[in-house]
């Protein structure tokens, strides 16, 4: 295959071979007629031939890192969208709302809201070879889509890692003859610590005095776990409310600084050490599951738990609630709406098919969480059967299950500490990689806001340090005896499913609204060599601001005040900062938007259409020509020889 292009000094034809001209990237100081690298509107000008220019002047400042190889930008993206959400919240929304019947709203909201807009993060990131604000030069009048995502993802980026901190605390008590969790003999541990539950008996009547001494069915009823009290009391040592911030947990406080020391050094150097670390830190947690898998199966009870995960109740269909939790989950477990997508997808090479990278991890991540669901279930069905409980009683999601009822159940196994410690292994590896890609994210698009003039080395070693520092000076407020309450307003407000679902929803009107469906589906073609299946741009342009539109309303119509384990309610100011955290990213977007508008001069039209004039980097010049065929891509296939396409490079 061959092209032709024409020198710009002397008219000349050259020939040039697309095998040659594959995965080649041009930095932006590459003296196309530009404003700091950038090429406002597009395509050249004139007819005839420019007299030979000077050689341009190349600034000193490197051109942007790709992945070394694609498999690093695959593992990136399921260490990142592959959290802990997927362990401890899919399986338990699935049992709560109908076993298997479940799956049935959870993929069709996949394949109309979460899969659409998940390749839409990354073709964007790969298309405009920018972090999460920069990418927004496709249409800067809504620049603010970036700042909200920035703003997004530090909040997730401040609170998410006190998990990683509790599980490093976990994991490190893990290695001790007897775990301390498992008994009441500790100075944490108060009077009405009782070790074990016999609560159906209690209710038979085949209890007596002479099984738990001088206690009642009363008192039992009113005793304390060793697990919760450990929880409470040790780890959290928490106080009477968020009013009440107390001291400092020091251990904790030490776990909390060497994961974020952790994090620093995994991604202080940029995607060139990120893409080598998360072959481990996101394969593993998969080695650790199978293994637990093995051994929940092989305990008694354990089938019934499977079971209770899995039977389907078809009437639950009918609930709207249903659907709710469907479509929550989609958009947190596929990380949307943080600028992390984009920015990994920055990094990879402008021809990379995106578009099967991002049907694979689609695949993953829910599949991963399918997975997941065995393994919780059959742990639970095991805990179930050893306490003489239900399921039900035993099922918890989020922290609970991490920090509650897993604890509790290896204390029922044999060698309990191997047990726990491998279970807390996984789940810190499981938020690390999620930590640190949320990091490289926010980093990422900070420093594209910097032109190349002003690169200085060390420039990214002492942005990590400055925001890891920032990061941790407000993760203090977590680790005092109110943090729990610190922690749960971030997580209630400002990452919340509302604060998404507004992004979600705003990236897609953009898109394909503003900018144009058919317009970057073309773009598309020009990356990958072919068109993408249409409904991708059917749900750009209106069943996913729908959906997003949809849920968005339904949270804010059944909008409750946040309190902590349904008894303790936030005052009025505690709920006011947790409007604050929400608002602070959501109103990014219109503020920007009538900022820009009225800094503008002449008619409302002129405005508009002068702002929503993509801003091109160098690297668009040098594959997209105005007059590229790109509508006779419809038919063809990927990975077919004879299907390459030709670009024809523009005459500047």
């Amino acid at each position: 295959m061959e092209k032709i292009a024409l020198n710009s000094g002397d008219c000349s034809v050259n020939v040039i071979h697309s095998e040659e001209k594959k995965g080649l990237l041009v930095s932006n100081g590459n003296g196309h007629s530009s404003a700091n690298g950038a090429v406002v509107g597009g395509g050249a000008t004139g007819g005839g031939c420019a007299p030979a220019a000077p050689p341009p002047v190349r600034a000193s400042y490197p051109e942007r890192e790709t992945w070394t190889r694609q498999m690093d930008f695959i593992m990136s993206c399921v260490g990142f969208a592959v959290g802990l959400g997927n362990v401890w919240r899919f399986p338990y929304l699935c049992y709560k709302n109908g076993g298997g019947v479940f799956l049935i709203p959870y993929i069709i909201i996949g394949l109309l809201g979460g899969i659409p807009i998940f390749f839409l993060e990354i073709a964007l990131g790969q298309f405009m070879k920018a972090g999460g604000i920069n990418v927004w030069n496709i249409a800067p009048l809504f620049k603010g889509l970036g700042y909200s995502s920035m703003v997004i993802v530090f909040f997730c980026n401040t609170y998410y890692i006190m998990v990683l901190a509790w599980g490093f605390y976990y994991f490190i008590k893990s290695f001790s003859a007897t775990l301390p969790w498992a008994t009441c003999k500790n100075p944490w541990n108060s009077v009405d610590c009782i070790e074990f539950f016999r609560h159906d008996e209690c209710h038979n009547g085949t209890i007596g005095n002479a099984t738990f001494g001088n206690m009642t069915c009363e008192e039992l009823a009113n005793g304390r776990s060793p697990i919760i009290e450990f929880w409470e009391n040790k780890v959290l040592n928490i106080s009477e409310g968020l009013e009440y911030p107390g001291v400092m947990n020091w251990e904790v406080t030490l776990c909390l600084l060497a994961t974020w020391v952790i994090v620093y050094f995994c991604v202080w150097k940029g995607v060139k050490s990120t893409g080598k670390i998360v072959y481990f830190t996101a394969t593993f947690p998969y080695v650790v599951l199978i293994i637990l898998l093995i051994r929940g199966v092989t305990l008694p009870g354990a089938y019934e738990g499977i079971l209770y995960y899995l039977r389907p109740d078809w009437s639950k269909l009918t609930s709207a609630q249903v659907w709710i939790d469907a479509g929550t989950q989609i958009f947190f477990s596929y990380a949307i709406g943080l600028g992390a997508l984009t920015a990994l997808g920055s990094y990879n090479r402008f021809n990379n098919d995106c578009y099967k990278d991002a049907l694979l991890l689609a695949l993953i991540n829910s599949g991963t969480s399918f997975f997941a669901g065995f393994v919780v279930f059959s742990i639970l069905g095991f805990m179930a059967a050893e306490q003489g409980v239900h399921i039900s009683q035993v099922a918890e999601s989020g922290p609970g299950l991490a920090f509650i009822a897993y604890p509790k159940a290896v204390t029922l196994m044999p060698v309990s500490p191997l047990w726990a410690a491998l279970f807390f292994f996984m789940l810190l590896l499981l938020g690390l990689d999620s930590q640190f890609v949320g990091v490289e994210g926010f980093i990422t698009g900070i420093l594209d806001l910097y032109p190349g003039k002003y690169y200085q080395r060390y420039r990214r070693e002492i942005a990590v340090a400055v925001c890891c520092t920032l990061c941790f000076i407000i993760d203090l407020s977590m680790v005092t005896q109110g943090g729990m309450y610190v922690f749960q307003l971030f997580d209630y407000y400002s990452a919340s499913g509302m604060t998404l679902l507004w992004q979600a929803f705003w990236e897609c009107v953009v898109v394909a609204w503003v900018y144009g469906a058919d317009r970057f589906m073309d773009d598309i073609a020009r990356m990958i060599g072919y068109q993408p299946f249409p409904w991708i741009k059917w749900c750009w342009s209106v069943i996913t601001p729908l959906v997003c539109m949809g849920i968005f309303f339904f949270h804010l119509v059944n909008y409750k005040p946040l309190t902590y384990n349904n008894t303790y309610v936030y005052p009025w100011w505690g709920e006011a900062v947790g409007w604050v955290l929400a608002l602070s990213s959501m109103l990014c977007i219109p503020t920007t938007v009538v900022y820009k508008l009225f800094r503008a001069k002449g008619t409302f039209r002129e405005r508009w259409d002068h702002l929503t004039k993509p801003v091109w980097g160098g690297h668009h010049l040098e594959y997209m020509s105005e007059d590229t065929d790109i509508k006779s891509l419809a038919s063809l296939t990927p990975n077919l020889e004879d299907n390459k396409v030709i670009l024809f490079e523009s005459v500047m």
